[in-house]
């Protein structure tokens, strides 16, 4: 037995595959991918890859929970070879980005923040506001806390630089006509030839600066100029360029001055969270903080604070981030050297990685510390009142009604009719306080007739059970999980929206069916909870969150069922209105039905509209549509007169 097959992670002995591949590895650097039936799960990187990848598969004290959970998965594994460290980390990279290995530290965004977008590439770029980062070659500058404050950026660059601001296609060929934004001196007209593509760049590489947070150029050049129109008395034109400069100096109040060093920085800070670990970045330009982001790396808290932020910044920076010459951390990584130059490389200049122990540098990273502490703060106090509104309302529903269990799955049902027409019910469901959409189910009332609520509940409670009993018994034999069938997971709670009547037609329905649900009913005079076989009502308090939980239920199933309702009612009426038609049948009928859902659908429609409906010939699309629009002579739809119809005897036509 080799040192292998000792201590095996997940019970069972390793495959000679797996053990060979362990024995044939080679003591070069690369990178790993472990697998799991032919999926990657993990992607690592090491400067030895005959140890690394063997301690794995020791046992060791020292491994945390998700690397033993990871282990007993691992059923193969590939490696890449490269030349060094520095490749080895570059190729863990992008195979992290690009496979997302489930038990790798990924990272995620919490929220889309707008961006300003440039794409240099263009021949006369347009500067834009954008909702998500794409890995298009194009430059990004933000990201900015809402998009007000975008919008107030682009209109101070509008206002500054002369720029294009439609998205027209360009063609030097075929020039065009210069817009309104031309004639008030915010756009060159490049659409019209009006301004060479190196001119143009000039001015985009300005506004470039300008985005970076260099504005002391533009409010130079903006006083500069605006001290020359005084001088020549042309007050109009030095009164739009003191506008401009207000403008720009309201932007920048708005930024924090954090630094006189005029330097470019970011700051990255990392902070533990339950099972996952949120990371702040917050942007300094110029010696001015411009904005700040905050991502969550899932599944990372027991990894050490370092290899976080060294997995953060390799999967951050890249031609779309590019890193300042300063970052500075709140944790020291463990391959400090390796990240500071595959960053300079990326850069095209020196980029330095610090962990500052005192001075201002050290008050910045505090302060990226400092709003993670408030965000996690946020976070434990939304997840605890999501619990309350949850988990902790069906325990007080439990206490409250006396239940041997959690109520986890409970089903609410309503019915809906019009003086007994198009009677139908609708069943909601919510598990584990949360409303289970996908679980929800119509019914058309099919063995009752008029307006008899207690019936047609004993009908769906019936249906209902009755589907459940027959798929839990296969899904049982079988050897499936009855929480997956359509049907076989039965209710912990049933809900009836109702009084005493409709809730003891559901109780009978249900012990009809051998079962014994916990069952209730809540009436709406006083949300007053009606319980089987008892004369008086429960009364929560009206704060209580297990009130509030089957108020959620009851209303849902109310909304539902009236939703469904009026959708019949309304596909009825379309086919009261097709009867009579040449030519339209029940197929037909039906084909419309499907085709147009209400009468104003199909009012509205054209005759080549109605022709698109499924085997509708062309004349029975046009008695359609007269039939639909027609007026008659007492103002009714559908009476549509002969196309040559008579006059009568004393009309003057007859005379």
């Amino acid at each position: 037995m080799t040192e292998f097959q000792k201590k095996p992670w997940n019970g069972a002995r390793m495959s000679p595959e797996l053990e060979f591949k362990l024995r044939s590895l080679p003591d070069s650097p690369g990178c790993y991918l472990m697998k799991s039936e032919g999926e990657i799960i993990y992607v690592g990187k090491a400067v030895n890859l005959k140890n690394r990848v063997s301690q794995y598969f020791h046992y060791n004290s020292q491994h945390t929970p998700k690397v033993r959970a990871m282990v007993e998965k691992i059923d193969d594994f590939d490696i890449i070879l490269v030349d060094g460290e520095l490749e080895a980390f570059t190729l863990e990279c992008n195979l992290i980005k690009l496979h997302m290995p489930h038990y790798n530290i990924l990272l995620k965004d919490d929220k889309t923040y707008p961006f300003i977008r440039v794409d240099l590439r263009e021949p006369f770029p347009r500067v834009e506001l954008v909702r998500r980062q794409e890995k298009d070659g194009a430059r990004y500058f933000g990201p900015y806390q809402g998009a007000t404050v975008v919008r107030e950026v682009l209109d101070v660059v509008r206002m500054v630089f002369p720029i294009r601001v439609c998205a027209k296609r360009l063609n030097p060929e075929k020039p065009l006509r210069p817009c309104v934004h031309h004639q008030v001196g915010q756009c060159p007209a490049p659409c019209a030839g009006l301004i060479s593509e190196d001119d143009y760049r000039q001015t985009i590489l300005h506004v470039v600066d300008f985005l970076n947070g260099k504005y002391g150029p533009v409010l130079n050049e903006l006083k500069k100029r605006m001290t020359e129109c005084s001088l020549e008395m042309n007050y109009e034109r030095a009164a739009l360029y003191r506008d401009r400069i207000r403008a720009v100096e309201a932007v920048m109040q708005k930024q924090k001055a954090i630094s006189t060093a005029q330097s470019d920085q970011d700051i990255i800070a990392v902070l533990p969270h339950d099972a996952d670990a949120m990371v702040q970045l917050m942007f300094v330009r110029s010696g001015r903080m411009i904005g700040s982001e905050r991502f969550t790396l899932s599944g990372a808290a027991d990894e050490p604070q370092g290899e976080i932020l060294t997995q953060f910044m390799l999967q951050y920076y890249g031609p779309e981030n590019m890193p300042p010459r300063e970052i500075l951390l709140s944790a020291t990584p463990p391959e400090h050297d390796v990240i500071e130059q595959l960053l300079t490389e990326q850069h095209g200049q020196r980029t330095y990685i610090l962990t500052p122990r005192r001075g201002e540098k050290l008050k910045l990273v505090n302060m990226a510390i400092k709003n993670l502490r408030d965000e996690a703060r946020k976070l434990d106090r939304k997840n605890a009142n999501s619990r309350a509104r949850t988990i902790g309302a069906l325990e007080e529903l439990q206490a409250a009604l006396g239940l041997e269990r959690l109520p986890r799955r409970i089903e609410g049902y309503d019915i809906s009719n019009t003086q007994g027409a198009q009677s139908v019910a609708s069943e909601v469901v919510m598990v584990d306080g949360v409303s289970a959409n996908r679980e929800y189910r119509h019914y058309r009332i099919k063995t009752v007739e008029g307006a008899n609520d207690f019936a047609s509940m004993y009908e769906v409670i019936t249906r209902r059970l009755s589907h459940g009993l027959d798929e839990l018994e296969e899904r049982r034999a079988q050897g499936l999980d009855p929480e997956g069938g359509k049907f076989s997971w039965l209710p912990d709670l049933i809900l009836v929206d109702g009084g005493r009547g409709q809730l003891a037609a559901a109780r009978e329905a249900m012990l009809a069916q051998g079962l014994d649900i916990p069952m209730i009913g809540l009436a709406k005079r006083i949300e007053e909870i009606v319980l089987p076989d008892e004369e008086e009502s429960l009364l929560l308090d009206r704060h209580s969150n297990a009130l509030h939980l089957i108020q959620r239920v009851r209303d849902e199933s109310h909304r539902f069922a009236i939703i469904h309702h009026r959708t019949l009612r309304g596909r009825s009426s379309i086919a009261s209105k097709l009867d009579g038609i040449p030519g339209v049948g029940e197929k037909r009928r039906k084909a419309i039905l499907r085709h147009f859902k209400t009468v104003e659908a199909l009012k509205a429609a054209t005759v080549d509209e109605i022709r698109q409906v499924p085997g509708m010939p062309e004349k029975v699309a046009e008695a359609v549509y007269r039939f639909m629009n027609a007026q008659g002579a007492n103002g009714q739809e559908g009476e549509v007169p002969p196309a040559t119809a008579p006059a009568p005897v004393d009309s003057p036509a007859r005379k």
